[in-house]
């Protein structure tokens, strides 16, 4: 062993006894590892920064924009209520979740199944009343064993085909990869339903600061349109829809008419219901069902790039609010902003949003310009709140975030245009479509994810350029003629699942790929078991969050840290291996 290659393999440990520790954040360690690389001398000071031009961190970045334009879009909500309304259990949630990751990623880009299916992860979260963690490191682990059971499924079975041919065999066609890739997909859902629970429950850092505030009792108000998928159902229908986390305070038919809403009622067409609930569940509630609240009315732009937003507000002692209505302020013809919802606490509001007189500590969402409310809340006298997402009343897209996110996988499955170039766009389409705004792209796009990625790139890298991995393959051999052939072909597999991590998936293989063959060979064992293995360990990295692209979208929305994967990807991990070494044996027989 060379000086530079203790030197990397020093770097990579003391990285990784780092994030098991956990005292810093996950970008801290990682840049600090980087700049400890350049120190020493293994990776370049040129080739520093080459990570944040890698497509990896494009891919991730874009794929966090893009699940947030289809988290937008409503969509979701409208999937789970219409055809998925009586899964509540937990354990049902995720393997109907982990199954379909698992079946779209052997025919489509990992990444792109896993972002369209975000967002219902979040929504069975909150249905449950569990942290989306329960799910989505689950759904990650779904989308790399669905990746091994076609050939295009991911980019480890892709090399290793061609390298097949290249040693002198026919390359690998589209489903030799299935047999042992559909069983160990099948067991690894199955561990997945029960393993789940060894994840702790984990909240995002980010969203501490929207559970301290505890705003639930809003107030709303939305008229039953003839679009709306209400329209000549009861109360109880609507109750049921929104799962009973709104209630129905008042009914108000013909504009003076009111209608106790109990639950027998028939809705009509131009009934302005009184709706109370948290934010989010109201939101559900008017997008699923098509309902038009006050927020529809058209806030007047006063030039072209007015972006219409909403924010919380509380009315302090010295609001010029106070004792009037929004009715009586005139608050859209003259300030050019819609009241969507309040909230007072300890009393149940039954009149319309206009009619209500404006009391000390009642908590407002007012809709406007989004430039321009700073200055309407100075004026009235109010305190913004923290700032977080409300969606009440804003403008839906429907279908586009998914037309986008299919164009782009389209692409990619095709070989047309790639990954990164088709998840940037994908990206890019959301913002120009108004699927995402302008102001809420940095949020989506994960700064720390992204850094981490970039700094540990090049890190990773040294192991290669040191000559590194030269080492381990040979060792590697000499190990492998002291085992039978089920240990040899399991001890390639456990190898090429440790290196994958610190190389890219293909990376991997085209490291381990050669090796494989010519230590198969050098035992008399045919080929195709140990290149089928390494495709096998490649892709199958459940112990880090960097060695994938899908381990690590999930990171900063599940609130994960670095010793959370091994909790669950360890025993996976074994259990992909140990099932692994047989069904290669039954259909790639050694000799």
């Amino acid at each position: 062993m060379t000086l530079q290659q203790g030197l990397s393999f020093a770097v990579i440990f003391a990285m990784m006894a780092a994030f098991v520790w956990g005292r810093y954040r996950y970008d801290i360690v990682a840049v600090v590892s980087l700049l400890v690389a350049v120190a020493v001398g293994v990776v370049k000071p040129e080739r520093a920064f080459s990570g944040f031009a890698d497509d990896i961190v494009i891919i991730v970045g874009s794929a966090l924009v893009v699940s947030a334009g289809v988290a937008r879009s409503g969509i979701t909500e409208l999937l789970i209520q219409r055809y998925l309304p009586k899964i509540t259990a937990v354990r049902m949630q995720l393997v109907l979740l982990v199954t379909v990751v698992t079946v779209l990623s052997g025919f489509v880009k990992n990444i792109g199944a896993l972002a369209i299916m975000i967002p219902i992860a979040f929504q069975f979260a909150k249905r449950s009343n569990v942290s989306a963690s329960v799910f989505l490191m689950p759904m990650a682990f779904g989308s790399l064993l669905g990746g091994l059971t076609t050939q295009i499924g991911t980019s480890p079975n892709i090399i290793v085909s061609r390298l097949r041919g290249e040693l002198g065999g026919e390359p690998f066609t589209m489903f030799d990869f299935t047999p042992v890739g559909a069983a160990l997909a099948l067991i690894g859902i199955a561990f997945l339903a029960f393993g789940y629970k060894l994840l702790p429950q984990r909240q995002r850092e980010t969203a501490a600061i929207h559970e301290a505030i505890d705003i639930k009792n809003y107030i709303t108000e939305a008229q039953i349109t003839e679009r709306s998928a209400l329209l000549g159902k009861t109360v109880a229908d609507l109750l049921h829809s929104a799962e009973g986390n709104v209630i129905v305070s008042s009914i108000l038919r013909q504009k003076t008419v009111k209608v106790t809403p109990l639950p027998d009622v028939t809705l009509r067409e131009g009934d302005m219901l009184i709706l109370e609930g948290e934010p989010e569940a109201l939101d559900r509630l008017v997008a699923q069902e098509v309902l038009s609240v006050t927020g529809d009315r058209q806030v007047r732009a006063g030039k072209a790039e007015t972006e219409i937003g909403a924010i919380e507000a509380v009315i302090s002692e010295n609001s010029i609010l106070i004792g009037l209505s929004a009715k009586q302020l005139a608050l859209f013809d003259r300030f050019n902003v819609n009241l969507l919802a309040v909230s007072r606490k300890g009393e149940h509001i039954k009149e319309r949003l206009s009619d209500i007189r404006f009391r000390i500590g009642d908590v407002l969402v007012l809709q406007g310009d989004r430039e321009a409310l700073p200055a309407v809340l100075r004026e009235f006298g109010c305190l913004p709140l923290a700032e977080r997402s409300i969606l009440l009343g804003s403008v839906r897209r429907g279908l586009v975030p998914l037309a986008i996110l299919a164009c782009a996988m389209g692409l990619t499955a095709t070989g047309t245009v790639p990954v990164a170039i088709a998840f940037f766009a994908a990206a890019v389409a959301m913002v120009l479509f108004k699927v995402v705004p302008t102001r809420e792209v940095y949020g989506a796009v994960d700064g720390p994810i992204l850094v981490m990625l970039a700094a540990l790139i090049p890190v990773s890298e040294s192991l290669r350029e040191t000559g590194a991995t030269d080492l381990i393959a040979g060792g590697l051999v000499q190990v492998g003629q002291l085992l039978p052939g089920w240990g040899a072909l399991g001890l390639i597999i456990l190898v090429a699942m440790a290196i994958t991590p610190f190389l890219n998936n293909a990376a991997t293989v085209l490291v381990m790929a050669p090796i494989a063959a010519s230590y198969a060979s050098g035992l008399h064992f045919r080929p195709d078991a140990f290149l089928m293995a390494v495709a096998i360990g490649a892709g199958c990295d459940f112990l880090t969050p960097i060695g994938h692209q899908c381990n690590t979208l999930v990171m900063g929305p599940g609130g994960y840290r670095f010793s959370d994967y091994p909790r669950l990807g360890l025993p996976l991990s074994i259990i992909v291996v140990l099932a692994a070494v047989p069904l290669l044996m039954i259909v790639w027989p050694l000799t």
